[in-house]
This record gives structure tokens, C-alpha cells and sequence, in this order.
């Protein structure tokens, strides 16, 4: 857990804590959100298909010790539940919890709920307080509503892909979930601002994100040279409106150096020891640098490639004061002085593996606590803790049991969930 450095008698905890959230999402967009929730102090319950459970934890490898770190990742701070929602019996149980929730998550392709019978008209009868938050491909309405999508489609059709590689070459998608991660903030965010309003109307809220709207207001720069009738291209890390804004091989490696201003221009040259760029014409304003990129790119990595990147960053970004930094692996990218100065990346204690891993979320606040509290959960680790919190007695949650709400030994043959996820 990550607390804030301050003393200061006015903390109060975590921002969300007595929020509840029942999140029956499976994979990232649902997952990133409600982990982001349980961040800031909401009890995330993590309900999940008897037996088998969220789709993420079987992705990999790699696995440790049958574990997906993948699955960690999105699943810090929950605790889980399994229910079968084809059980009667399981229905009237999760109507239960949802008498007492918050908010529900969910990220079925449209129409699966209302099949489930957990929709948001349905829910919001036991508790017409409620948040719900639907999240699929391309929102509950339009002529695509009803398609399945995941983050290569979106990134596809939101036209990231369009502008992400390197000129002449196939387009090539982000090297991570963008899109699931953005519609996951997106939802988060969507909560938080309805928890908001519900304080100040006591009205509950039904939000409608698609992934692919969720994607498009990121597209900022390129978006507004299309409203400008020009045409974003693919132009690997060069920048269509800066430059030199970019990559640079280095002797052993990579370098970002990242020039927004005349002044940090000419305070690069002046480190880099090149005078004479500034006085060539063809790289005199930064017109004239993104008109000649290829040029300038050949001059400045004739000199940065004389040396290492560590050095470089030593003289341009330590000594000279210009944006500049180093491209690191993953596992440089956790393990660094600034991160571990920061808390960024610490440990947290699993029920089985011990010690593991937590990658924390960047908030820090002066006058409240935020990060996780427990590790992502075992499948059904909380099955009749959950219940035991709404006053069920042990005989009762051994009927429960015996009933088959948490499902039974073939639960697992088909790992289909409880419905069509997006």
C-alpha cells in the first residue's frame, strides 16, 4: 500500500471508502476500471463463472505457480466471488448484494444482460440508487452495437493503428491494451462522477461507453490535422508538427530527445557541441526542421551515435537541462531510481506465492490515503465471506453451497462465463 508523506491531521482515509462495487467484467476494460475504484478505498467484488472464472487468468504464459501476472495486474484490491448466473438460486443472491452495492460493472456484449437478468432496469429495482456501468465495443446503440470487439479491433478502426509505425510500412498497433486501458479510465472516471452527482441529487446512473468513442478524443494532434484537411501519417516516433521531436540511435542504444521551443533548440546544438545546425537554413525554425526531417535526423544522429546513451543523457538531459531520456526495456522501466523513489512498483502479500508484485496507481494525495490493500484474489476466495457480511449464518451458507450458487465440479468445461464479453 502506498500512503501519502503527509501527517497532516486532516487525512481521512481513502477517498471511495463505504463505496461498493460488484464488477461482473471479465479481461481489462471492466477490470482496469474497478482496479482504479479499489485504489482509492471501494470494496471491488469480483464476480466470476464457478470453476474457471475472469478469462484473464488463463492468459499467458507465463504463469507462476498456475498464476497469471497478467491477471494480477488489473485485479490488485478485489475480492472474488463466484456465481453462477444461470442458477435461480445465485440470481437472488446477487440481487441481494446489489441491494447493498454501489455500483456494477459490467462489459457483456449488448443484449447478455437483459438475458442474464442483470441489467440495469432489473437491478435498479432493488436499488434504484445504483450506478451501472456498461461497457462493450461500441455502445448499446448504432448499427455496430451488437458486434464483439477487443483492443487490436479498436485500435484498428479508432485509427490509431493508421498512424502508428513507420512510413511506407504496415500499420502497427500499441505495444499495450491501449484501448482497453483508455475505456478502463474512462469508466472509472464515469463512476466517480456519478458517485458525485448521487451525492448531490440522490439519483443512481446509467452509463452507456462504447471503446471505440471511449479512443477517439485521444487522438488529439492527428484528429485536428484532419479538421485542418490534411492527412496524418504513419511516421514512426517523429512528430508531424515538432522536430526534432523523436528517436536517435546512440551508440548502444536509444535516446528520446523531445524539442518544443527555439530555446531548447538551440541549448541541444549547444550541448551536443553542433553550432552549425542552427545556422543552416533548412533547420532554422521549426518549420523548416519538419519540413527537412530526414536531413536533420541524419546530422544529429552522426554526432549522438559517437557516444552512449547514458552519457548523452548525462550531458543533454542532467547537464543541459533538455528534455531527453532513454528508451528502456520493461524491466528497466520498473526498476529505476525515480521509480523506486516514488513507490511506483512494491510488494503485496498473496494467500499462496507469498510476496508479489504490485505495480501502484499514480494518485497521491496530501490529505488522503490511496493504493491496494490485498492481493488480487484466488477464484472464489471470498465465496462465503461475501455472504457472511450480509448476516448469513453458517448453515445458511452451507445451503447456499449445497444449492449450487457457486457453481459445482464441471463448472469449467467450456470457460464460456456468464456471458459474451467485450
Amino acid at each position: 500500500m502506498s500512503d501519502t508523506d503527509t501527517d497532516s491531521p486532516s487525512t481521512q482515509g481513502k477517498t471511495l471508502e463505504g463505496v461498493k462495487v460488484l464488477d461482473l467484467s471479465t479481461f481489462v476494460t471492466g477490470g482496469f476500471s474497478s482496479a482504479m475504484l479499489a485504489n482509492l478505498g471501494a470494496e471491488v467484488i469480483k464476480i466470476e463463472q464457478p470453476g474457471y472464472g475472469d478469462a484473464i487468468r488463463h492468459s499467458g504464459p507465463p504463469f507462476i505457480q498456475g498464476e497469471s501476472p497478467y491477471y494480477w495486474t488489473v485485479n490488485y484490491g478485489k475480492r472474488s466471488l463466484e456465481l453462477d448466473l444461470k442458477n435461480d438460486r445465485a440470481k437472488e443472491a446477487f440481487y441481494e448484494l446489489v441491494e447493498h452495492a454501489d455500483v456494477v460493472v459490467q462489459n457483456y456484449r449488448p443484449g447478455t444482460a437483459e438475458r442474464l437478468d442483470v441489467d440495469y432496469d432489473t437491478l435498479s429495482e432493488y436499488n434504484d440508487q445504483l450506478i451501472y456501468l456498461a461497457i462493450s465495443a461500441f455502445g448499446q446503440t448504432g448499427p455496430w452495437a451488437k458486434r464483439s470487439g477487443y483492443d487490436l479491433l479498436i485500435q484498428g478502426m479508432s485509427g490509431l493503428m493508421s498512424v502508428t509505425g513507420e512510413e511506407g510500412r504496415q500499420p502497427v498497433k500499441v505495444g499495450v491494451p491501449m484501448t482497453d486501458l483508455i475505456t478502463g479510465m474512462w469508466a472509472a472516471f464515469g463512476a466517480m462522477a456519478s458517485l458525485y452527482r448521487r451525492e448531490r441529487t440522490g439519483e443512481g446512473e446509467y452509463i452507456d461507453l462504447g471503446m471505440l468513442e471511449a479512443t477517439l478524443p485521444w487522438l488529439t494532434k492527428q484528429a485536428g490535422m484532419v479538421f485542418a484537411d490534411e492527412e496524418p501519417k504513419r511516421m514512426g516516433t517523429k512528430d508531424p508538427v515538432l522536430a526534432p521531436y523523436q528517436t536517435f540511435e546512440t551508440k548502444d542504444g536509444y535516446i528520446n530527445v523531445c524539442i518544443l521551443n527555439e530555446k531548447l533548440w538551440h541549448e541541444l546544438c549547444e550541448v551536443i557541441d553542433r553550432p552549425d545546425l542552427p545556422e543552416d537554413e533548412r533547420f532554422a525554425q521549426n518549420a523548416d526542421r519538419v519540413e527537412h526531417q530526414d536531413a536533420l535526423e541524419a546530422e544529429i544522429e552522426a554526432t549522438l551515435t559517437e557516444k552512449t546513451t547514458d552519457e548523452w543523457i548525462e550531458v543533454i538531459a542532467e547537464e543541459g537541462g533538455v528534455p531527453a531520456g532513454p528508451v528502456y526495456e520493461v524491466e528497466e522501466a520498473l526498476n529505476n531510481p525515480q521509480v523506486d523513489a516514488r513507490g511506483a512498483v512494491s510488494e503485496i502479500e498473496h494467500p499462496e506465492l507469498g510476496e508479489i508484485p504490485v505495480i501502484e496507481h499514480p494518485l497521491k494525495f496530501a490529505n488522503s490515503e490511496s493504493g491496494f490493500d490485498r492481493a488480487p484474489p484466488l477464484l472464489g476466495e471470498h465465496n462465503r465471506e461475501v455472504f457472511a457480511e450480509l448476516g448469513y449464518s453458517e448453515t445458511e451458507l452451507d445451503e447456499l453451497e449445497a444449492a449450487g450458487i457457486f457453481g459445482g465440479a464441471d463448472d469449467a468445461d467450456d470457460g464460456g462465463g456468464n456471458g459474451d464479453d467485450d
